[in-house]
């Protein structure tokens, strides 16, 4: 209870943009038309549940009465709310779901982000992402908890002891960054990792255009030549790489790099440039990691 009552002081502390109280009014006016008797008696009960709410301040509340409406549509209730900067007046980034576990001195540590669009044009796209991305964050986690079973039950049964085994702490972990945010655009990282194997953890970006509500490309970055604009780049950086940090990349015979495709992975920096990103062992040796080029 304490850490959502930290989460809703730090809600509160946010200054609401006159334009966002607007949007927010005239929702929940519109919300407030089309509710029918079921969703009177389904708001009162979430009231009562929550009555901590009732003392927020105006603008406050009317975000949280919308957002409290808009976890209701989803089919698995937040037990905990974060927020992160607002992105403009467009979208806000949430940590829906949050929670620990521990089992055989294993740790499993899960935050799960949520796209909140303010505009209920762009809801839909929202509740799609939205979507894959609970359903990555469970897998991810459920996945990981079954290895770890595993790995140990072959410990033990190998002459491993439990107290040896605590001393490994395994730990799942699930979280997410937003790596870049503005009025028209986000770009979310989506990870997961295991304490005992590098050779399991995962990564998933998510770029999307929130005024038109749908997914970046690196052909909308970096415009229709952007095959030959990345392999260039790309080329040329390994080659610098190559020569100033002796980092020694698998050549296109061994499996190497050949050129990006559709499915390359990418993210957006700071600086707004995309950042393409190789896998563990895709271009080069592992002890390298993931390996990422920032095409200008």
């Amino acid at each position: 209870m304490g850490r959502l009552q930290d989460a809703k002081n730090r809600y509160d502390e946010i200054p609401i943009p006159e334009e966002l109280d607007l949007r927010v009014r005239n929702t929940i006016q519109e919300f407030e038309k089309r509710r029918t008797p079921a969703d009177v008696i389904q708001m009162e009960k979430k009231k009562r549940r929550n009555v901590y709410m009732k003392r927020s301040a105006v603008a406050a509340a009317a975000a949280v009465v919308l957002f409290t409406a808009v976890l209701n549509t989803n089919t698995v209730f937040a037990e905990e709310v974060s927020t992160l900067p607002v992105i403009g007046t467009i979208a806000r980034v949430l940590t829906f779901r949050s929670y620990e576990k521990e089992e055989d001195d294993m740790k499993v540590q899960v935050e799960i982000p949520s796209i909140e669009m303010i505009s209920g044009e762009t809801a839909g796209f929202s509740d799609e992402v939205n979507k894959g991305i609970y359903q990555l964050c469970e897998n991810y986690a459920k996945e990981a908890m079954e290895r770890a079973r595993e790995y140990r039950e072959a410990f033990l049964a190998t002459g491993g002891t439990e107290e040896e085994w605590a001393a490994h702490k395994v730990e799942i972990k699930v979280w997410y960054e937003v790596r870049y945010q503005t009025d028209s655009y986000l770009s979310l990282a989506v990870m997961g990792s295991e304490s005992w194997s590098s050779a399991y953890s995962e990564t998933k970006y998510y770029n999307m255009d929130l005024k038109d509500a749908r997914v970046i490309t690196l052909k909308d970055m970096l415009g229709d030549d952007y095959i030959r604009i990345a392999d260039e780049s790309i080329s040329t950086q390994m080659k610098e790489r190559e020569s100033s940090q002796g980092i020694v990349f698998f050549t296109p015979e061994q499996g190497g790099f050949q050129g990006i495709t559709d499915e390359t992975r990418f993210y957006i920096n700071e600086s707004g440039r995309p950042v393409i990103v190789f896998d563990k062992y895709e271009i080069a040796p592992g002890a390298y990691g993931e390996i990422e080029f920032v095409i200008d």
